[in-house]
């Protein structure tokens, strides 16, 4: 249920452009399979939930939980049952000309992020999965790109709904701390401890932000009506079903835990009661046919809002009843507007009038599913309305509000009946409209059957509702309140009460205002109220986001800089600040403890006194040959090497001096990127003055963090060492859990293999960022006017010409061409030795990466990257990516057996040859590490060399090649 539709979105997403039918096709199959297999789960999850956990993090309490019980399975079949119907329909209402199959790809993903807020037992999980719903709305409502105001709606849409994401996160931190676990479960067992916590009223706030944002209410209601700007299906689906739904679903899901309070019935009770009024109100002086169903949306979502609001066990049936009831009216009744403009050219309702004749079934389709909206008899909406007059009857919390409570529901039902009879009449009804786009015919029957489908639902269960939708319900509400189910009554005839009387009155007070004032509502030119103009949201955000802009503008002004060694000494002096707050734990105590510094050894003192001497020298060499900086800087990085060597780190030794000597050749060729150097005596003295200035300070900095790194690892490693610490716990157990001796090469692949992830992670983006940078733009070569580059681009065609195939720098000035090609293989030979011996001895992955790296800058060297692509076909973006995904598939394989994720397993093997050897699962990690680092190093040698990856035969020689070697030195 959960993982078909990211495939089907993976799937779909690598269709052709124009492959309507295959993508269409596709995505119904899906969300039937899924649909199939909710309906196929129903006897389960009527015994209590059904959960399927994978061990993630379980010592943080955080796992991958699928939880399936009855409030879960009825949003489960809503998403995948609406879905399938919404694809259906999509698949005639979207144009051939639009890229059909990428919509599908966005659809069926945000499908699947919405079933994994459903299904989510774990809040953590479930807010992420969260966050996933808000970033494919926004590219759902921004498909058409094109179009300024989808641009927009779309970019309101996440701006409001992602941060209320982050506040929701914050809040399900909270609420985890305070129940002890973030599994849901044990969070739905501890209410009493969660409404005592001095925490409750701050949790509360952020979950019910979250809440707020995603499912529109006052006062972030405005961004809704803003999303109509996307493809009908999109607001079919995520207006009635999906989208605005999950944050009712959050309310309801932590509903018994949260609900009962003051402040809950204040914060929410308060929120839906105005979302209710506005939404109503405002709908009524829509002239957009999408944009009346928005705000009606808005206002039955706060009827909802309102019933959890009121904190009882009815008014959370009667909210749960008419969520189902309005997913099903609603998406019709957007599906039917789709079809009016797809059919009309218009959604204008000041531009139709009498489309029943010409669209006889749509229009008693439409009818029927606004009657539903206006809770007409026998239809499903008025049995759930019903349900919500009776509880603002019954509200027994204070007197005033249960006086005022009724009047208010009883006002915004008869704007409900109001705003129905004006999309009914002024659509279907009147003298045929004249001045429309296009002659208006019925679409074909497949468009039409989702939505008679729908309508049909709204009959049936209307009519028989304790036959229909009350064993489902009932299912829903008891997997909620347990057993404290209250009894309620489904049937369609109560007899006379009060709440019949005010639905008598909603019915007969609507249909009297709109023949009262239909005519003004319509030649309204302002197509909205003036009473809420101070208070329009739209306005609000955009002052908000504008003055953001300008905060930032200006804060840019005063902090940023063009340049690039400002920003790295800002970069610097907040990790400085950030190291100083970190490591005051660190300073307690100091000197309570004594210790005796060990004699340092001659030769020690020499070797660091050359490093130290290296990099002086490199720093001032830095202001007049860059060679000289570059292979003194190399100077520094050997001291370094040899001082691991002097104390016991052969890995570290290893991988420092292999990164060394990879770092130097690329170096090299980036200094062909700086600037040239100007003359001193062209400089202006006031710029030397600031050269120097910023020298000292730069220097002052590299002083400080230097020094504030030295004392740290000075006070480390004379605090005394703990019995229990953490470096002999991986002494004791790099062997006996990892499999390995080397507890170095154990500790990055085992114990904190998922640091290494992030880390590789993150080696591959820069490798990515170098690329696309690098390529944007060459050296100079915007300076020169068009002769000159074709003059440039003739003397370098005629160097590489004349040049005999001994003539390179390596043939006059290194070794042979033909013996660094004979080294290739003792390099790639002495790689696999270090990556076979990584888990015992030094070695590993990330050595064994760098080395296969030198042997490539070698060939580099000898023949340009032209001879390394295309001899040795080294493809490093398919490196990258296939050693992250092998790192990242082979944590997700201890799934299979019931692991954390990335846990590891290990035996020993006696291979011929080789003798014995150890095969640990984490060697299948190590090679993605491998794989990555050699695509991300050979990656940033392309980009300095400045290749493209382009096949030979899609190459244009649109700039010169790169120049040989000696040239750069």
């Amino acid at each position: 249920m959960i993982l078909a539709p990211w495939v089907g979105a993976v799937l779909a997403g690598l269709l052709p452009r124009y492959a309507r039918n295959g993508a269409a096709a596709l995505s119904w199959v899906v969300a039937l399979v899924g649909l199939v297999s909710a309906i196929l789960l129903y006897p389960n999850i009527t015994d209590g939930p059904v959960r399927h956990e994978i061990r993630w993090m379980p010592s943080l309490g955080i796992d991958f939980v699928l939880r399936l019980d009855g409030l879960s399975w009825l949003f489960s079949v809503l998403v995948l049952g609406i879905g399938a119907l919404v694809v259906l329909y999509a698949r005639y209402y979207m144009s051939p000309k639009d890229p059909v199959p990428r919509f599908f790809a966005y659809l069926l993903a945000f499908m699947g992020a919405m079933q994994g807020v459903v299904m989510a037992g774990n809040l953590v999980q479930l807010a992420i999965f969260w966050e996933l719903t808000s970033l494919f709305s926004f590219l759902l409502i921004g498909y058409w790109y094109n179009n300024q105001l989808a641009r927009d709606g779309a970019r309101m849409a996440l701006t409001v709904t992602a941060a209320g994401g982050l506040c929701l996160l914050i809040g399900v931190l909270l609420l985890g701390h305070i129940a002890g676990s973030y599994d849901l479960d044990v969070v739905l067992g501890a209410g009493d401890q969660i409404k005592r916590s001095p925490l409750y009223l701050p949790m509360l706030v952020f979950v019910l932000l979250g809440a707020f944002t995603k499912s529109a209410q006052f006062p972030f209601h405005f961004w809704l009506p803003r999303a109509m700007a996307a493809p009908t299906p999109v607001s079919a689906y995520l207006h009635s079903a999906t989208m605005v739904k999950a944050g009712i679903f959050l309310m309801m899901r932590l509903w018994p835990v949260l609900a009962g309070t003051e402040e809950w019935y204040a914060i929410v009770g308060t929120a839906g009661i105005l979302t209710l009024l506005i939404g109503a109100y405002a709908a009524i002086f829509q002239h957009d046919l999408k944009g009346l169903l928005a705000y009606s949306t808005i206002s039955h979502l706060g009827l909802i809002t309102l019933l959890l609001g009121l904190g009882t066990p009815l008014g959370f049936v009667a909210a749960l009843f008419h969520t189902l009831n309005h997913a099903t009216f609603k998406a019709s009744l957007f599906m039917a507007a789709g079809i009016i403009d797809h059919e009309t050219g218009t959604r204008d309702l000041r531009r139709l009038s009498g489309l029943r004749k010409a669209m006889p079934i749509t229009a008693t389709l439409a009818i029927v599913a606004a009657a539903a909206m206006a809770g007409v008899p026998l239809l499903n909406g008025f049995l759930s309305k019903e349900m919500f007059l009776a509880e603002a009857v019954s509200n027994p919390r204070d007197y005033d509000r249960n006086l005022l409570l009724p009047v208010l529901a009883t006002l915004a039902s008869t704007f409900a009946v109001l705003y129905s009879l004006r999309f009914i009449h002024q659509t279907f009804f009147g003298p045929p409209a004249q001045d429309l786009p296009s002659t208006p015919h019925e679409p074909p029957h497949w468009m039409r059957f989702p939505i008679e489908l729908l309508v049909l639902i709204c009959v049936v269960v209307g009519i028989i509702p304790g036959l229909t939708i009350g064993p489902f319900l009932a299912t829903g509400v008891q997997s909620v309140l347990g057993e404290a189910t209250p009894y309620y009554s489904l049937a369609v005839w109560h007899g006379f009460n009060l709440p019949l009387l005010m639905s008598l009155v909603a019915l007969a007070g609507g249909t009297v205002l709109y023949v009262l004032f239909r005519r003004p509502i319509n030649t309204n030119p302002h197509g909205g109220p003036r009473l809420f103009r101070p208070f329009d949201g739209v306005r609000i955000f955009d002052g908000v986001m504008n003055g953001l802009t300008a905060a930032s503008e200006r804060g840019a002004s005063v902090f940023g800089t063009n340049r690039l060694q400002p920003q790295l000494r800002n970069i610097i002096l907040v990790m400085l600040l950030a190291a100083v707050l970190a490591a005051l734990p660190f300073w307690s105590g100091l000197g309570a403890n004594g210790f005796t510094l060990t004699p340092p050894d001659p030769g020690f003192v020499v070797l660091w006194l050359l490093g130290i001497g290296c990099a002086l020298i490199a720093a001032w060499q830095a202001k007049y040959h860059r060679l000289a900086a570059v292979v003194m800087l190399g100077g520094a990085g050997l001291a370094s090497c040899i001082s691991f060597v002097w104390l016991s780190a052969p890995d570290l030794a290893t991988t420092q001096l292999l990164v060394e000597v990879v770092t130097t050749v690329l170096l090299l060729l980036g200094l062909r990127w700086l600037p040239k150097r100007q003359d001193a005596i062209h400089i202006p003295p006031s710029e030397q003055r600031r050269a120097k200035a910023r020298r000292v300070s730069d220097l002052l900095v590299a002083i400080a963090f230097g020094a504030f790194t030295a004392a740290i690892a000075f006070r480390v490693m004379t605090m005394p060492a703990a019995p229990d610490g953490i470096g002999r716990f991986f002494l004791e157990h790099a062997y006996e859990q990892g499999g390995g001796r080397n507890v170095v090469n154990v500790l990055l692949v085992d114990f904190r293999a998922l640091d290494t992830l992030g880390e590789i992670s993150v080696l591959g983006l820069v490798g990515l960022t170098v690329f696309a940078l690098l390529l944007r733009f060459r050296p100079g070569a915007d300076s020169l006017s068009a002769p000159e580059q074709q003059r440039v681009q003739r003397a370098s065609d005629e160097r590489h010409e004349t040049r005999q195939p001994g003539d390179t720098l390596q043939d006059t000035m290194l070794v042979p061409r033909v013996v660094m090609q004979w080294l290739f293989p003792v390099i790639v030979l002495f790689a696999v030795h270090l990556f076979l011996r990584g888990h015992d001895e030094p070695g590993g992955g990330f050595a064994a990466g760098i080395a296969m790296s030198i042997a490539f800058i070698l060939q580099y060297m000898a023949s340009g990257t032209r001879w390394v692509e295309d001899r040795l076909r080294i493809r490093p973006l398919k490196w990258v990516a296939l050693g992250l995904g092998i790192a990242t598939l082979t944590g997700m394989g201890s799934w299979i057996f019931g692991y954390p994720f990335l846990t590891s397993w290990f035996r020993y093997a006696e291979l011929p040859v080789l003798g014995r050897v150890p095969l640990p699962s984490a060697i299948l990690f190590d090679i993605g590490v491998f794989g990555l680092v050699v695509g991300s190093t050979v990656l940033v040698l392309i980009a300095l060399a400045h290749q493209s990856l382009r096949k030979p035969r899609d190459r244009a020689p649109a700039h010169p090649p790169a120049p040989p070697l000696e040239e750069v030195v």
